[in-house]
């Protein structure tokens, strides 16, 4: 099975500048390839977008996309051609789950990312090369379990630096504990199981309010200003440490409710329907209910578990 390692790196400032550089252009490939699907009315294939890239490069407009390497930009539109497929699904009701919307361009605000396929990078030692940027040394906070067969460099609001490799795992036998639970998700307490067991969602209301403050003074900001540009990534810092906090949690207790149990049967919530309520929305869309079901269905086939 498939799985993401994700490590931290600190790159020096020329290769931030040749990262800004290649950020700018999977930008740019997507939102240009994008207008054309808009204004042709229709999706078009990768292997015709890809083409168009190609004669893209050739003009003076677009030349300098030949300064960074073009399997990022050609991973760029393969991800295009992914969401208008799954747009189109989800627009037919062939796709379960949540509604899909059609695909939206990109903001140099957002988090950068670019991926590399296994010609575009290599490993040697504790350095990363990625073609054209030169060799990155992440923090190995643990070691890859096999040969990555993609690597994909994360930028994100805050402006901290990440590579995501994608890896082969094999599937894990523990044994569990109990044969099956029922689990039923809330807000001050996270989840309660079956087996009377409690999990006690962590206390985001202080950050909460300084998120909110920091909003507020955002909107009182000239827009373009230095000061305005330095709320923001404030407002980035404190959303990222807000994620990294709860995606610690939700990690903890999907690792114990799958690792103890044989079944597992998540209670179905309709969360857009319940968000819909003033009162509860931002508490809701707090907890990370989808996110622990997503966890929860990859450690199940980790572990060799039943995940309804």
């Amino acid at each position: 099975m498939k799985a993401r390692y994700q490590y931290r790196f600190y790159p020096t400032d020329q290769q931030r500048k040749s990262l800004a550089q290649l950020f700018g252009c999977v930008r740019v490939v997507w939102n240009d390839a994008l207008a054309f699907c808009k204004a042709s009315g229709k999706a078009i294939s990768f292997n015709k977008l890809s083409a168009m890239l190609t004669q893209s490069k050739k003009t003076e407009e677009r030349q300098w996309l030949k300064d960074v390497s073009s399997v990022p930009l050609q991973q760029s539109l393969r991800y295009l051609d992914v969401a208008y497929r799954n747009f189109f699904s989800s627009l037919k009701g062939k796709r379960k789950g949540k509604k899909v919307g059609s695909p939206k361009f990109k903001k140099k605000t957002n988090n950068q990312s670019a991926e590399f396929t296994k010609a575009a990078f290599s490993l040697s030692g504790d350095s990363v090369y990625l073609a054209k940027i030169g060799d990155i040394k992440p923090v190995w906070s643990r070691k890859l379990p096999s040969e990555p067969s993609s690597v994909t460099v994360i930028k994100d609001c805050a402006n901290r630096y990440f590579l995501s490799f994608v890896v082969d795992i094999e599937p894990e036998n523990i044994e569990p504990i109990n044969p099956s639970v029922g689990v039923d998700l809330g807000i001050k307490t996270f989840a309660v199981l079956s087996t009377s067991e409690k999990f006690q969602s962590p206390d985001y209301s202080k950050l909460d309010k300084k998120i909110r403050k920091l909003q507020r003074k955002l909107a009182r900001q000239l827009k373009g200003s230095n000061r305005r540009h330095k709320t923001r990534l404030k407002i980035a810092k404190k959303h990222n440490k807000f994620a990294d906090t709860r995606n610690v949690f939700l990690h903890k207790v999907s690792t114990v409710v799958v690792r103890k149990n044989q079944a597992i049967t998540l209670e179905d919530l309709n969360v857009s329907g319940m968000v819909k309520n003033r009162k509860l929305a931002r508490a809701i869309s707090q907890q990370g209910w989808r996110e622990f079901r997503t966890l929860c269905e990859a450690k199940s086939e980790k572990y060799g578990r039943t995940f309804s």
